[in-house]
């Protein structure tokens, strides 16, 4: 009994350690299971991981990709930006030339655009100007307001007005100091005397070009009849700046240069020297003389034709009219003109010459090509200087012995006007912007017009002040030079 009981218990005993061992097993295997489980979220965590860093690579890629894009398209946008800046700022460029293109194209004013024809309006009186002091020779517009009076070797200046307000603006000294501009022959720091004469303006209005008759004190006695032959010293051309109001460059010229005139683009200038019998071509950026071109007696009155290579010239004691050929420096007679022939005027077109015959009291018109006369006219006592209207259709002439100004149709020849002056009245000039007609009269003063009316004044100059004039009297001041 004791051995059935004894073999109960231990198979119950081993039971209990079957269904231990059972237990440990499913325990493992529960671990196992739990470990396999855990191994295969860590490698779906991995697989996960793994995928996510692949999607955040393909999606940095992707961000990155997009950020150059973005980079690029900026880098395009800026490009973009600058081309734009750049056409804008090309554009603006080219508004503010345009602008500053019409800013000059509003600067070059045409005085003439709303006036009558000269051949259709009238001369009245306005001002005897007496401010100076001059002894004007001559007086010229460069038809922006101002005007250059040259007085000879009786005031030894040049006196410049504004046309608007016909005031005296300065008194210019004719003294200069030539050894400062490269005459060595003339001594240091010494200021020396000049003559002005005639003057011409550049296209602009920016410079005028004036002859001087003598240079005081040097050389032999310099007089119309040319007594001292060629001990005369050779006279100078002055440049004025017409901003400064100042002498800024001196050209040597020949003996007793009178009359003065420059090609269209201020390049050239042509000069008649007096008691050399010729005239001198000159480069005005170097001051060089091309030529000198051999004339006759007494060479003054000048004007080139619009293509810049021929000039007509006159030989005053002579009698007669010169072509010159500038590129060459040649000349060849053209015609005899009657006696005295002194001054010259060339039409706005190129096309007319207009020709005052001294002791003829004459005016010609002839054709510029041919030298041809096409018409002529008695004009008043002894014309001197003449000048042209801007539009071509009128003359102006002052009559020396008889102290008037005549007006006359260019186109007819008919005189519309003749008014009295003052004492030997011997240069006029048309002043565009205004359309005034200034009388320059050697006794020592100005006559001015207005030109602008359109009925003929019915009362007419008054020349009160007007004095005898009681300079030095000359070859110069007393003959039809």
């Amino acid at each position: 009994m004791k051995k059935l009981l004894l073999s109960i218990s231990l198979l119950m005993l081993l039971a209990a350690c079957s269904d231990a061992d059972t237990n440990d097993d499913s325990e493992v295997e529960d671990v196992e299971e739990v470990s396999s489980e855990e191994v295969d979220a860590d490698e779906e965590t991995e697989d996960t991981s793994e995928d996510t860093e692949e999607e955040v690579e393909e999606e940095s890629t992707e961000e990155t990709e997009s950020e150059e894009e973005t980079d690029e398209e900026s880098v395009d946008t800026e490009e973009e930006s600058e081309d734009t800046d750049e056409e804008t700022s090309e554009e603006e460029s080219d508004e503010d030339t345009a602008v500053d293109d019409e800013s000059e194209e509003e600067e070059e004013v045409d005085y003439l655009a709303d006036r009558a024809p000269s051949n259709e309006t009238f001369m009245s009186f306005e001002e005897t100007v007496t401010e100076g002091p001059a002894t004007p020779k001559s007086i010229v517009s460069n038809g922006e307001g101002l005007l250059i009076a040259n007085n000879m070797l009786y005031q030894h200046s040049v006196t410049l007005y504004d046309s608007e307000t016909n005031e005296l603006v300065k008194s210019l000294s004719d003294a200069v100091d030539l050894h400062s501009y490269g005459f060595t022959e003339y001594p240091e720091d010494t200021l020396i005397n000049g003559s002005p004469v005639e003057a011409v303006w550049t296209s602009d209005g920016d410079y005028a070009y004036v002859s001087n008759y003598l240079v005081a004190d040097y050389g032999g006695y310099a007089d119309d009849a040319c007594t001292s032959g060629s001990a005369i010293t050779p006279g100078f051309i002055y440049r004025l700046n017409a901003e400064t109001l100042e002498w800024d460059d001196v050209i040597q010229a020949g003996r007793i240069p009178k009359y003065v005139a420059l090609t269209s683009d201020d390049s050239t200038l042509l000069v008649s020297n007096w008691c050399d019998h010729d005239m001198s071509i000159i480069d005005v950026e170097s001051g060089e003389t091309l030529h000198r071109v051999p004339l006759n007696t007494n060479p003054r009155g000048i004007v080139i034709l619009p293509d810049d290579k021929t000039a007509y010239v006159t030989a005053q004691w002579a009698h007669e009219l010169y072509r010159v050929d500038i590129e060459n420096g040649t000349s060849e007679k053209v015609m005899d003109t009657g006696i005295m022939p002194r001054h010259l005027v060339i039409s706005p077109e190129g096309d007319i010459i207009y020709l005052t015959l001294s002791r003829e009291n004459m005016i010609l018109k002839m054709d510029a090509e041919t030298a041809e006369v096409i018409d002529s006219t008695y004009t008043g006592l002894e014309p001197r200087t003449t000048d042209i209207s801007p539009d071509g259709t009128a003359l102006y002439v002052v009559n020396y012995d008889e102290a008037t100004v005549s007006k006359f149709d260019a186109n007819t020849l008919e005189e519309i006007q003749r008014e009295p002056v003052g004492y030997s009245p011997i240069g006029v000039t048309y002043d565009e912007k205004t359309g005034k007609v200034w009388v320059a009269n050697y006794g020592g003063t100005f006559t001015v017009f207005n030109d602008l009316n359109d009925e003929l004044p019915i009362d007419e100059v008054a020349v009160e002040g007007e004095e005898t004039f009681e300079g030095e009297q000359t070859e110069e001041s007393s003959d039809v030079e």
